[in-house]
């Protein structure tokens, strides 16, 4: 049994921190109704009493700080408070379960309840700490571990690397023997605090989190004042966190209009240290005086529906805008997800649902992982965008729409992506609603056609024997019972009856573009660099949406979590970050003709809604840009001499690349390339193959590349005798000269 001992020291009133009034030169920053007055310390509300002998994991650590004060009141006295816990010596194992479980704490003085509002919901946007709108110089912190554990490493959903002691942890940390840590982020002008957003440390090695924390306001980071519990006129002590990962929102009991703002963490976990990350709710304020510079909202020039849609919404905006552009708009199904929900598909072109001989199809796919929900909101927003630039004759998208058949899914993952919904953009964490509701990561689930691919090559056996394109679907994934997401037999389904040459899949979570393969071929290997045999392609499709991102493009930014992608050109191959097994990406590439990237939109995955402005802006030319590059490379027909008919499924090979495309059922084609000269050659069951010079060159749109196969004799008599024809005299005397030479 362990003993348990609580010494505590008597204790007088203690004396504010410095707490003055703000300064008066900014109209509407008038201090708070009382200055001075007594810190309060207190357990935070429904906190347990301390947990049976023997169980400790839960247990956290509180430094009591030495009180301070600038001018010091009469009649007062400062008192240090105390707290020895003595227990027996003993081996511990902790479980990660149980330290992700509620805490008790250890408190010096009676609770005191804080007067929260009942319904948190945040309503301030965000200022910008996991967005990246608030810079690095921004922050300021009493202490820090290390650099990679400094104040600028405290913004929410910040991501460490697999190593801890970098330069990219997970999370401000401040020095363990600091005795009042605090962090402090400076808005740059005053502004209106209303909540406050908190994680712990993002760590594969550590568990640290701050579990209460008190709130001070300043105009010029001197004077300060704290956030007050109405009720008790005390400073408020706010309920943090309990695990590392998932958000604790805190509204202010009162908004507080200051230019900075500093958290003090008052009790973390025991045998942590104290780490947060953060964001801060705030809403602007109006400076009549004109002291300090406007900031610049975010905004775009185009009127569209700024908002993030839930299923419903979207549902209503698609069909919005198909009745707008009804000429060159339809909304179809593909499937549906877990819960039935439909994966709605906007396509756009001047003969929608219809293939067009020679029109390349393109698709966008966003929503994989739901609670990446940028992709979704730029996918609505290119529609309307599409639509209404279409109906005011803008010369670029009417081309577009003209030669192109345009596929946008905006979702997926629309179960996920309902999960994330409803928790909102700054409370749904880094990893809820990523899955399906069956707990399938979609980005993982598609057939591995690599390792059959490399087997084969490695056995001599790619091209004659096995073919180097349009893999088919092993058994084993064809099998009932095979754990197959309904979404992403949608989408399989969906790629093999529509011949797409071009596609992206949106993400968010980073800042880069990332290209096949994404798999490794070396097994086992985490990262490895493992290009497609059309590298060069990819590496040019990659480089036309990063170049023309603007985010990706902006040269001050900062990375978003623990990789620099801006030394690279913000592009990398998808195995030479990381492996991913079963990806969209190379399933493309490998069972159809469509060439895939995906596409990292953003260091914040769920955005709030006052930022998707700017987001468009950042990625609107990008869009468009992208959707051009179907043009690049040779396009045309392969034909039947005879007849002049298309021949589908006639194989398109390229001399030096070892993957062949084919013709859709009209015989069209079209094979990505970049500009050189190419020598192609067109074959297919039953006809002579025929092998031609084609060059691209830098000039815009594909070259044309066309085909006439002649059947072969032994082609044209199956086709008579199954017609019942009488063979004609020139193909008999043939078809004895062949007899002849083989004897």
């Amino acid at each position: 049994m362990w003993g348990l001992l609580l010494a505590l020291a008597a204790f007088a009133p203690a004396v504010g921190r410095g707490l003055g009034a703000p300064s008066s030169s900014v109209p509407g920053l008038a201090p708070p109704a009382t200055t001075g007055a007594p810190n309060s310390t207190s357990a935070l509300p429904g906190s347990r009493a301390p947990p049976p002998a023997g169980k400790n994991n839960g247990e956290l650590s509180r430094r009591t700080p030495l009180r301070r004060s600038a001018v010091p009141t009469p009649h007062t006295s400062q008192q240090h408070v105390r707290i020895r816990i003595i227990k027996k010596k003993r081996v511990i194992i902790k479980k990660r379960k149980k330290l992700t479980s509620s805490s008790s704490l250890v408190t010096a003085r009676p609770p005191v309840t804080l007067d929260l509002p009942q319904k948190q919901e945040p309503g301030c946007p965000p200022l910008g700490l996991e967005s990246l709108r608030v810079s690095d110089n921004q922050f300021e912190a009493s202490s820090s571990q290390s650099l990679g554990l400094g104040p600028h490493r405290g913004r929410l959903n910040i991501q460490s690397g697999l190593e801890d002691g970098d330069l990219y942890d997970g999370a401000w940390c401040a020095e363990e023997q600091d005795a009042e840590p605090w962090l402090q982020v400076d808005a740059r002008h005053p502004i209106r605090f209303s909540g406050i957003v908190t994680q712990g440390r993002n760590s594969i090695w550590r568990y640290d989190w701050v579990t209460s924390y008190k709130v001070q306001f300043s105009n010029d980071s001197r004077t300060w004042w704290g956030s007050r519990n109405r009720s008790s006129g005390m400073d408020a002590v706010f309920p943090a966190n309990s695990d590392p990962e998932t958000p604790v929102l805190n509204l202010l009991p009162e908004p507080q209009v200051a230019r900075f703002i500093r958290l003090l963490p008052q009790t973390w976990l025991q045998g942590g240290a104290p780490c947060l990350r953060a964001e801060i709710l705030a809403c602007p304020v109006s400076d009549p005086s004109g002291l300090f510079p406007e900031m610049p909202a975010p905004a775009s020039s185009n009127l569209l529906d700024f908002r993030h849609h839930n299923y419903k919404a979207m549902r209503k905006l698609m069909k919005d805008v198909n009745e707008q552009c009804p000429n060159i708009t339809r909304v179809y199904s593909i499937g549906k997800s877990y819960q039935g929900l439909k994966l709605y598909v906007m396509e756009m072109s001047d003969n929608p649902g219809e293939h067009e001989l020679g029109e390349p199809e393109v698709r966008y796919v966003a929503g994989m992982h739901g609670n990446e929900a940028l992709g979704r909101e730029l996918l609505l927003l290119l529609m309307q965008f599409l639509c209404h630039e279409f109906l005011r004759g803008d010369p670029r998208v009417t081309r577009l729409l003209t030669e192109t058949r345009i596929h946008l899914l905006p979702s997926m993952n629309p179960d996920g992506y309902e999960t994330a919904f409803r928790r909102g953009s700054e409370l749904v964490g880094w990893a809820e609603g990523r899955w399906t509701q069956q707990g399938i990561d979609l980005n993982h689930n598609f057939a591995d056609l690599n390792t059959p691919l490399w087997e084969a090559e490695d056995d001599g056996l790619i091209p004659d024997t096995v073919p180097n394109h349009h893999l088919p679907l092993p058994t084993y994934y064809t099998l009932p019972n095979a754990t197959v997401a309904p979404e992403t037999r949608a989408v399989i389904e969906w790629m093999e009856r529509i011949p797409f040459v071009l596609s992206a899949n949106l993400h968010g979570g980073e800042l880069v573009v990332s290209y096949p393969f994404d798999m490794t071929r070396t097994p086992w290997a985490a990262r490895e660099l493992t290009p497609t045999p059309d590298d060069a392609v990819f590496r040019w499709l990659s480089t036309v949406y990063a170049g023309t991102n603007w985010a990706m493009q902006d040269p001050d930014r900062r990375p978003c979590h623990n990789q620099d992608f801006s030394l690279y050109g913000n592009i990398i191959n998808g195995a030479d970050w990381h492996t991913v097994p079963g990806s969209m990406n190379d399933f493309s590439y490998l069972h159809t003709n469509c060439f895939e990237i995906t596409v990292e939109l953003s260091c914040d995955k769920f955005p709030h809604e006052t930022e998707l402005p700017q987001e468009w802006e950042n990625n609107k030319e990008a869009l468009l840009t992208y959707l051009e590059q179907v043009r690049m490379g040779i396009a045309g027909v392969v034909r039947d001499k005879d007849t002049e008919l298309g021949i589908a499924d006639a194989v398109i090979a390229v001399d030096g690349l070892n993957h062949d495309v084919t013709t859709a059922w009209g015989g069209d084609y079209w094979r990505l390339l970049t500009p050189g000269d190419y020598m192609v050659t067109a074959s297919a069951e039953g006809y002579h193959s025929v092998t031609r010079s084609c060059r691209v060159t830098f000039e815009e749109g594909p070259v044309p590349c066309n085909f006439h196969l002649t059947k072969t004799p032994k082609q044209r008599l199956r086709e008579l005798l199954a017609a019942g024809a009488k063979v004609p005299p020139d193909l008999r005397r043939r078809l004895e000269r062949l007899r002849g030479q083989k004897d």
